[in-house]
Formats: structure tokens, sequence, C-alpha cells
């Protein structure tokens, strides 16, 4: 015979709701928007393709879809794509902090100022632009945008002014602007090769293609003991398999930038 209590636990509705799984939250979705006031920051983001006048100049675009590629490398384990990875992660550090230090002291001058109320130029109409990026340094390279841009207003405030005279205004802009563009040349350098460690180690397949074109991967980064902060989940193939397995971009539309 079952007691009341028995009983009591078995028609329990909290008991009985418990029991059941609960249904899981859906998917993540998010979007991500690039804001910009100056001209100069367009161009930074969509880059200039090359004429006979004109050299070609790598934007935010052409740097995303390029990091696409050593994101993938990075994933099949491939050494070199985590050598570069660590190059643009630490030219990107130095970016930060160089653009940091000028908009810090354009800020302390412009907040020096006594009897004016000086606001800082926007553009009547901003430029914004959607971000579809399939790896974190491509948002890396875009937030090195908003920072030059945010400078370049200010610069361009303090000049007119008079805080600023055109050549000292110029040469703070231009200065961010060329880490900025060097950045985005890194990845260029990059070739996919489908090696990994072990055909590295061994020297084997393309591995010698890869230390003529690329140079010899340090010792340190071959062995995994240095690697940059963010890296992709390593995808860990059987050494034979390595020169079998092709990587082919995923289809974008064209508000897809890598």
């Amino acid at each position: 015979m079952k007691t009341a209590d028995a009983i009591a636990q078995q028609t329990d509705p909290h008991l009985v709701a418990r029991s059941t799984p609960p249904e899981k939250p859906g998917a993540l979705h998010g979007e991500v928007w690039l804001t910009v006031q100056t001209s100069l920051a367009q161009k930074l983001i969509h880059g200039r393709d090359g004429t006979p006048e004109k050299p070609t100049i790598i934007g935010l675009v052409g740097f995303a879809n390029r990091m696409r590629v050593i994101w993938q490398g990075a994933r099949n384990d491939d050494p070199y794509a985590d050598w570069w990875l660590i190059k643009v992660h630490e030219a990107i550090q130095v970016a930060e902090k160089y653009i940091r230090d000028r908009h810090t002291n354009l800020s302390t001058q412009l907040n020096e100022i006594t009897a004016m109320e000086v606001n800082i130029a926007e553009s009547q109409k901003p430029y914004r632009v959607p971000l579809r990026f399939a790896n974190p340094y491509a948002y890396r390279g875009a937030q090195l945008i908003a920072d030059l841009d945010k400078l370049v207003c200010m610069a361009m405030t303090a000049r007119h002014i008079g805080m600023l005279s055109t050549k000292a205004c110029e040469d703070r802009v231009k200065g961010c602007a060329r880490k900025i563009r060097a950045i985005f040349v890194i990845p260029h350098n990059y070739r996919l090769l489908k090696i990994d460690r072990d055909t590295v180690r061994r020297a084997i397949g393309r591995s010698n293609e890869a230390r003529q074109v690329m140079g010899v991967v340090p010792e340190d980064i071959l062995s995994g003991e240095r690697q940059a902060p963010i890296v992709p989940r390593k995808i860990n193939l059987p050494s034979n398999m390595s020169g079998h397995v092709g990587l082919h971009p995923r289809s974008s539309d064209g508000n897809h930038h890598g």
C-alpha cells in the first residue's frame, strides 16, 4: 500500500514540471554596424583599386577576406597561419596605442580651453555599414577605423579653432592612417598551402615551398608554445589527409566581407 506522502509526490505538479527537460534557447543572432563621420574612414573601409597612376590600397574589406583564409588555416593547424595571427595581433596592439596616445593628448588640449565650450565636429550624414565578418580580427580592424575616425573629428575641430596648424593636423591623421593601412597589408603575405604542423616538422609535402615563400616559422610557434590570444578551435586531421583536404570560402552576399 502506498503511503499518502508517496501519492502526494507522484501528483505534485512541481515535481512533474521538473522532470520535463526544459526547452533550449534558440540560436543567438545579432547585428554589428560601423558608423563613421569622415571620408578618410570610409576610404579605409573599402580601400582603392590600383591604377597606372595610383597603387592599390587594401581596405577593411580586403583585410577581412584575407584574414578569413588565415583563420581557416589556423583552424587546420597550419603553424604559418598561427604565425600570421600573431603578427596581426601585435601590429593591432601597436596601432591601438599609437592612436590612443594621440587621442588622449588632443583631448587634454581641448579640455584645457577656458571660456569656450567646444563640441567635436560631426557629420550631418554619417556613413553606416553593416559588418558580417567570419573572424574577430576583422572586427578589431573595424574598431581601429572607428578610433581613427574619432581622432580625425577632434583634429579637424582643433584646427578649426586654431589649436592645431594645418600641417600638425594632417601629420596626426596621416600617421594613424598609415598604421592601419600597414596592418591591412600583413595578411596578403600569407599563402594557404594546405600544410599542418606535422608536415612542417617532417619537411614533407609543400613545407619547402612554405619556407621559401614565408620564411622559417619560429620554433616556439611551431611547437604551439606561443600563439595569439584569439585563435580558432583546431581541427586535428591525420597527417595523411592534410594534403587532400581543401578549404572552400563560404558563399557570401554583397554585404558579407570575410
